[in-house]
């Protein structure tokens, strides 16, 4: 049974805060990797979603368009997101010329004077897609800044970058002097 799009998204959002930041509320054990029993998941998803199986939590992962969770075996992690105290380590890689990061407009001066850094996060977060960016930038400003980061020039300068999943990539800080404005919140610029 394929489950309704305000559902899915529901479970999606819960799965999300389970694995980043509350494992401990929902009595889940994250590994040192950040991966927890899809069993122990589950059961934590039932609480609140009556009657899910476990086939329906997988096609929540499956069909989550921004990758944000990892399956292997019988556990499963968040790729990316973390507040919790484990950091999920990745190989570091060589990124795209080009990556976006949206943000609000009254965070733009202290941005573009100290970087991109992760604040309560464990990496600072950028993405290949405007419309992802945008969405992330909306969280804090109805009208976000699309901040352009030159990713390739700055890992050719020591800028450590890791890939997250096919849409999002993943840095431990990103200094000014790769950071450009000019993708207003309307697209424009």
């Amino acid at each position: 049974m394929s489950l309704d799009d305000k559902k899915r998204v529901g479970i999606s959002k819960t799965m999300s805060y389970m694995l980043r930041h509350g494992p401990d509320k929902f009595k889940i054990f994250l590994d040192p990797e950040g991966f927890a029993l899809i069993e122990d998941v589950l059961r934590g998803l039932c609480r609140r979603f009556k009657g899910l199986t476990r086939d329906e939590m997988l096609e929540v992962v499956d069909r989550c368009e921004k990758g944000r969770f990892e399956v292997r075996g019988e556990e499963i992690r968040a790729c990316y997101g973390h507040s919790v105290l484990i950091r999920i380590e990745y190989d570091p890689i060589e990124p795209p010329e080009f990556l976006l990061h949206g943000t609000a407009h009254r965070f733009l001066d202290d941005i573009m004077r100290d970087g991109l850094r992760p604040m309560d996060r464990q990496y600072v977060h950028l993405t290949v897609r405007e419309d992802f960016a945008r969405e992330v930038g909306r969280r804090r400003d109805k009208d976000p800044v699309i901040l352009k980061v030159e990713a390739l020039k700055a890992h050719k300068n020591g800028v450590r970058f890791y890939k997250a999943n096919e849409n999002f990539y993943l840095a431990d800080l990103v200094p000014a002097s790769y950071i450009r404005t000019g993708i207003s919140g309307t697209g424009q610029g």
